[in-house]
Formats: structure tokens, C-alpha cells, sequence
């Protein structure tokens, strides 16, 4: 997992081919005026969901991980205290993977959470089990799929 604010994405731009162009779409002129919604950046192979509305607690909130996709979640407006835990240290997952969602929910408690603020991403990787979206507030996020292959 990698946390940073969005001025210092060029240091993480070559860990992958579609980083710079993911980071370019966060940095778009009018980001924040974007509805809610997919954005389609390269097809599949990068794309961008863009939310708008309240966060939820911990107790709600499940772990989750992905093995086709990396998110980079960046917030544009309020506080996500994203919890994280090691994908291997996992081990009571909901039901099987589901192949077509590219996601496992698991009942596992996050090892540590992270408040990120407006302007800041985090960048969670298959290795990275995350909880997303946790706010006693209004979210506005942008999440970018990155595939891996």
C-alpha cells in the first residue's frame, strides 16, 4: 500500500505502464465537477468510479482485495479512514473469489486504518486487503482500476 497527496504521484508513476495516465486523469482540470459514474480512460485496462455520498462505519465496512485489478483511491472531498490488512493474513473470506467482480469481502478485521484527506490517494495492490469508503461524513472519491496485465 502506498499513501501519498496527488502532487507527489510522479515518484510512483513508473510502477506500472498506466500509472502516469491514471495520475493524469486525477489531475484533470474539473476532477471534482465529474458526476458520479465510470470513466472509461484505456477500456478495461484502466478505468475511473467516481462516488459522491456518505461513508460508513467500521462495524459496516468489510475488507475486501482484488487479484486482476490495483485501485489507486484518491480523495476529492471529505475523509476516508481506510482500514488495511495483508491480503495472505486474511483468513475468514466471506465466500469463494468472485472471478467476474475481481473481489473477496473477507469478515477479518484491518491491522491499521489510514485517514486520507482531500488530495490524497492510496494505492492498494493485490497484496493489500482494504476497507474503503469509512466516514462519519460525506465521501467524494475517485477510484482508478489499473489492470495488472
Amino acid at each position: 500500500m502506498i499513501l501519498s497527496p496527488l502532487s507527489q504521484a510522479d515518484r510512483y508513476a513508473g510502477l506500472h505502464p498506466r500509472f502516469a495516465a491514471a495520475f493524469a486523469f486525477l489531475r484533470q482540470e474539473g476532477l471534482a465537477d465529474l458526476a458520479p459514474g465510470r470513466y472509461e480512460i484505456d477500456g478495461d485496462k484502466l478505468y475511473a468510479l467516481i462516488t459522491n455520498g456518505p461513508g460508513r462505519s467500521r462495524d459496516v465496512g468489510k475488507l475486501e482485495s482484488h487479484r486482476a485489478y490495483m485501485d489507486i483511491q484518491y480523495v476529492v472531498a471529505g475523509i476516508d479512514e481506510m482500514g488495511w490488512k495483508s491480503t495472505p493474513a486474511c483468513t475468514q473470506p466471506q465466500s469463494e473469489f468472485d472471478t467476474a467482480k475481481d473481489a473477496v469481502l473477507y469478515d477479518d478485521t484491518p491491522d491499521a486504518y489510514v485517514a486520507t484527506g482531500p488530495g490524497s490517494f492510496a494505492i492498494f495492490f493485490p497484496e493489500d486487503a482494504h476497507t474503503p469508503l469509512l466516514s462519519d461524513g460525506n465521501l467524494h472519491k475517485v477510484v482508478v482500476k489499473i489492470a495488472i496485465a
